[in-house]
């Protein structure tokens, strides 16, 4: 993860000439993405609502040391800051009050199979100029199986840039032949084809600035299937409510009652810990889902109405005209 990620503050990043269009099956909204009520927005009037509303209001008065003998009395994760102890709770609470009433949303089974957490290391200079390029160094992914809630795979290739020499590592290749080797990984896990997935990063630069400019650089077009993804910053500030300064990488790890591990700004250990903060998440009830997209070379939130599609199939790169 590129330490400017961490100050960036834009929210829409325009990028130059237009790219390949959005596929016609979804569209992409410029909205801010909302947490909704419920996956399937169901009826409203059963009861059961209310007893989920009244046993929010116990949980709200509840102090984080309730909060916590709370959690271990129900054998729940019993880490966490005050917000993260009530909404894990919350979360639960609805789950099991939902499981055996009509108005379940009842579509489990639609959910992906798979989240590929992808954090680049790119080039940067301490004082980067407005047309700096930056480039990518390290093409780092990281999967996650979505029923077992465990990491099990990983991919991890240098990238030899060309107009910085910040990569001089000798098995470093170009970024195309590095780009044919990650599809090739999707591609043997038979993601898109057998299995439901899709791409979750921290931050929107990740996608939304280094991918696009690095497929510009070298000529290629910008994929189908990295063309939307989940940025879990802005999926962790709605799922606890927290502000914006509180969805850094370093925050939510802390918050969760968990630490840094490996070295940092290191693609793949950042991919790893950033991969521990979705299942975290996912364990506490989060339905993790893609919110943001490239739209004719802009990147774009996607409304939380949008139904849940898995990314395309990978394909190998195509070369620019």
């Amino acid at each position: 993860m590129d330490p400017q990620k961490e100050n960036n503050k834009a929210t829409k990043t325009s990028v130059g000439d237009l790219q390949d269009q959005c596929s016609s099956e979804t569209s992409c909204e410029n909205n801010e993405v909302q947490e909704p009520s419920s996956a399937k927005q169901g009826d409203f009037s059963d009861p059961v609502y209310k007893e989920i509303a009244v046993a929010n209001g116990a949980i709200n008065r509840m102090s984080k040391d309730e909060l916590r003998a709370k959690c271990a009395e129900l054998k729940l994760d019993t880490r966490g800051v005050k917000d993260v102890l009530r909404k894990r709770l919350k979360s639960y609470n609805k789950r099991l009050k939902l499981m055996y009433s009509p108005a379940s949303d009842g579509n489990k089974d639609d959910y992906f199979d798979y989240i590929c957490v992808v954090d680049f290391e790119a080039t940067c200079e301490e004082h980067n100029p407005p047309d700096y390029h930056h480039e990518i160094i390290e093409f780092p992914m990281v999967l996650v199986d979505t029923r077992s809630l465990e990491i099990v795979d990983s991919f991890q290739n240098p990238v030899q840039t060309v107009f910085s020499p910040q990569n001089m590592v000798d098995e470093a290749k170009s970024f195309h032949h590095v780009l044919k080797q990650a599809v090739s990984w999707l591609q043997d896990k038979e993601l898109g084809t057998k299995y439901k997935y899709t791409f979750l990063t921290d931050g929107s630069w990740d996608m939304g600035k280094f991918f696009y400019t690095q497929c510009k650089l070298s000529r290629i077009r910008y994929p189908q299937f990295a063309r939307k993804w989940i940025n879990i910053r802005k999926s962790y500030g709605n799922f606890y409510k927290v502000a914006r300064t509180q969805t850094k990488l370093i925050c939510m790890l802390e918050n969760l009652g968990m630490e840094y591990e490996g070295r940092p700004h290191c693609g793949l250990d950042d991919s790893c810990n950033i991969a521990r903060i979705a299942i975290h998440m996912l364990k506490d009830g989060c339905h993790l889902r893609v919110n943001e997209c490239m739209h004719f070379g802009e990147l774009r939130s996607v409304p939380i109405s949008a139904p849940i599609e898995g990314a395309l199939a990978p394909q190998m790169p195509k070369k620019r005209d």
